[in-house]
């Protein structure tokens, strides 16, 4: 028996170990029930939050998974969020699918916590039970609770909650494959692998740019000494969802990216609106302070870290070889250390020996703990520089929260180690940054106390030249309730009822109901008496706020949008350069009166309609690549209509066309009409 296993260095073991548990424990729950609580208090679902139950309520009524009936289009950006959402729908049975979104928003958006704390805390395991008396203290996990927006994006019916869950669990599961690095492969091992590659190739359908995550990930487990059988293995299982359901959007919706992708544009530039939005969420809580404790604390446990592996490496290398063969310990501390020196003691003769040799170091190291941090770390800050990029968007906070909680992983709990000792000067260190992680710790708890409750400054009645909104709050107020959740509460906003009385007015004849300046009424586009080939006589609304609007109207109602989230015409014409960020597209009404087969002669147009742009939209709507893109989500859907998006998914991805229907046929090469109205 060696010493390590002797009862009383049992017993002391498990002493040792109550300090850290302990702390973790009240840490986690603290935290988890605080922001639980915040989340509760701010219940609500945005308007955008209500577009995707839209979509399940037609796949519930069995009209497939799209927004309008008879229209293969993709209004949901998180393909993930809208098949999760559907089958707690159809399980449950619910009446408003509303409460199904709150409460697993709500859910998954609470148990991300405690989770991404859980595999932060395996990560410092070793650091805490050594000699003296370890604590595992909240500290990333307290910055991301207290900025307001995650609280306000912790129900909100949008993805939110999906993604951070989809992260932590990642990020857990991450982590524990490196500590198997020295494990003996077995089926148990085995399938716990390709569990991580298929939580990872989830990516692309949890949010598109999540892949910049997944795909990372992937590549450091298909780098790993893993062998080409697992190789394949984790291939196949990583890219069946994705690569599956990838070729099924092709096919039935005809494009390769779902179209709220297309309609802001997700490849655009907007650098300066970028770092403006970056602005909008660390000004107003001085988030930056925070951060800086969490990179500073960062770096020390990094630097801590690596003193421990030189002096664990110095001391197993002059251990005696009996003593060294006896310590099973000792030998797990070294491999976790450092990489093995897997060459032989004669450097390799040939260029390829000592190539083989280094891909295999290498290869080695991908399973190492370190190389977790480094990639995560990597994608939060390849996310946060796209949204930079990008222009971020016009709700407060809300794509940055993603990448926050991705760099504050390795932060989401620290260690502080009470040394045994301060006669050595590893004592005298540990003390040190013990004292320097309690002064930070204590700093962001001040912060996240006299912080978490702030709001914007501007008037949540308007929204800021820089066109970004704290969205919850400009609902609340808008509408005078403090936790919208139906979407019936949103007839309290400007338009709603007025909507609703115009649909019923109209559900006989058809017609376009259009917006006005007035809050009480709309504008009506008639239909004509005999409605042209293949046009049928239905009810339009053409309207922005599209989840208000779609999920208080029947479903045999058409609700489309100027900006193209569910309307493909509008989501295919050029991006304003300097329209609203997240709203920079703006379709004219002459072209929905046009393509939905209003009236061009006699009455039956709104004053500020030109009949004249109406004609020429009809005429540029015969542009032969537009005619294509409309078949492509109309026409019904058959093996040789899946064949023909198949192969024109990339080109109708891309294709774009002009604002104004004059430009538009000049731009398409058409002859312009001959004789068209004067106005």
């Amino acid at each position: 028996m060696s010493p390590s296993d002797t009862p009383a260095s049992a017993t002391d073991s498990r002493r040792r170990l109550i300090a850290p548990i302990t702390s973790f424990s009240i840490g986690a729950i603290a935290v988890t029930v605080l922001f639980a609580i915040g989340a509760w208090q701010r219940r609500w679902i945005a308007d955008d939050g209500l577009i995707v139950l839209r979509t399940i309520r037609n796949l519930l009524a069995g009209n497939g998974p799209v927004f309008n009936a008879g229209e293969r289009v993709e209004a949901n950006t998180s393909t993930l969020w809208t098949y999760v959402l559907w089958f707690f729908s159809w399980i449950t049975g619910a009446e408003h699918t509303e409460y199904v979104a709150l409460w697993v928003a709500l859910i998954l958006s609470v148990s991300a916590i405690p989770l991404a704390m859980y595999g932060t805390a395996r990560l410092y395991g070793r650091s805490v039970t050594g000699p003296g008396v370890g604590l595992l203290l909240p500290l990333g996990a307290i910055v991301y609770i207290a900025v307001p927006p995650a609280r306000d994006f912790a129900t909100s019916g949008l993805e939110n909650g999906l993604t951070i869950f989809w992260v932590a669990a990642l990020w857990c599961q991450f982590l524990a494959w490196a500590r198997r690095r020295d494990a003996e492969p077995s089926r148990r091992t085995r399938a716990a692998f390709l569990a991580l590659a298929f939580t990872a190739g989830l990516a692309p359908l949890v949010r598109p740019e999540g892949a910049v995550l997944g795909v990372l990930v992937l590549l450091v487990l298909f780098c790993s000494p893993i062998g080409w059988r697992m190789r394949l293995a984790m291939t196949a299982v990583a890219g069946l969802l994705p690569v599956g359901y990838q070729i099924f959007r092709m096919g039935y919706y005809a494009v390769l990216v779902p179209n709220p992708a297309i309609a802001k544009d997700a490849s655009g530039s907007k650098w300066e609106q970028g770092f403006k939005y970056l602005g909008n969420l660390f000004g107003p809580y001085t988030l930056l302070l925070p951060v800086i404790l969490a990179v500073v604390v960062g770096v020390l446990l990094a630097v801590l870290a690596r003193a421990d592996r030189l002096a664990r490496s110095s001391s197993e290398s002059v251990l005696p070889s009996s003593e060294s063969a006896g310590s099973s310990s000792a030998v797990e501390t070294y491999r976790d250390a450092a990489i093995p020196d897997i060459l032989d003691d004669d450097e390799p003769e040939s260029s390829r020996d000592r190539l083989v040799a280094r891909w295999s170091a290498f290869s080695r190291g991908m399973q190492s703990q370190r190389t977790v941090v480094v990639t995560m770390l990597l994608a939060g800050l390849i996310l946060g520089v796209y949204w930079l990029r990008q222009g971020g968007d016009f709700m407060h906070g809300r794509v940055l929260l993603t990448p926050l909680f991705i760099l504050l992983l390795p932060v989401m709990v620290v260690p502080a180690v009470l040394p045994d000792t301060v006669r050595t000067r590893s004592g005298q260190l540990r003390l040190a940054a013990a004292v320097g992680i309690g002064l930070a710790w204590g700093a962001t708890v001040w912060w996240g106390v006299s912080e978490h409750s702030k709001v914007l400054s501007n008037s949540p009645m308007d929204i800021g030249r820089d066109g970004i909104v704290d969205e919850r709050r400009f609902y609340v107020t808008n509408m005078g309730n403090e936790n919208p959740i139906l979407a019936s509460d949103y007839l309290d906003y400007p338009r709603m009822r007025a909507m609703v009385e115009r649909i019923d007015e109209l559900r006989d004849t058809g017609g376009i109901i259009l917006p006005s300046g007035d809050y009480d009424q709309w504008y009506v586009a008639k239909l004509p008496d005999t409605m042209a080939a293949g046009k049928p006589r239905q009810v339009t609304v053409y309207f922005l706020n599209l989840g208000m609007t779609s999920m208080n109207a029947p479903l045999d109602v058409r609700v489309i949008d100027q900006m193209g989230l569910a309307y493909p015409l509008a989501a295919h014409t050029e991006r304003l350069t300097d329209g609203r960020i997240g709203h920079d597209k703006n379709l004219p009404s002459s072209w929905v009166i046009a393509e939905s087969g209003g009236v061009t002669k006699g009455r039956g147009l709104p004053a500020f309609v030109s009949r004249r742009d109406v004609v020429l939209a009809k005429y540029a709507l015969t542009c032969p690549e537009t005619v294509d893109r409309f078949a492509s989500y109309k026409d019904t859907w058959s093996f040789t209509r899946f064949r023909h998006n198949l192969l024109q998914a990339a080109e109708f991805n891309s294709y774009r066309i002009a604002r104004e229907p004059q430009y538009e046929i000049l731009r398409c090469g058409l002859r312009m009409p001959d004789d068209p109205p004067k106005k």
